[in-house]
């Protein structure tokens, strides 16, 4: 299903009832703040697994 101009403008006057004007700011700067830490966190992980899936190099010091 595709939202169109209009489903957001609903969207949008549903929301200014429910929380109203003075917390709506705020509201979206936390799901801003949300989905930023969310993105770091993925990052975070996908750079983890690959360092763990990565072999590491053999050594070259001869063994004595």
């Amino acid at each position: 299903m595709e939202f169109a101009p209009m489903h957001w403008v609903v969207v949008a006057v549903v929301a200014l009832l429910i929380f109203g004007p003075k917390k709506l700011p705020e509201l979206g700067k936390g799901i801003g703040e949300g989905i930023r830490h969310f993105k770091e966190g993925l990052k975070q992980e996908t750079e983890t697994t690959t360092a763990k899936t990565e072999a590491p190099a053999p050594s070259q010091t001869p063994l004595a």
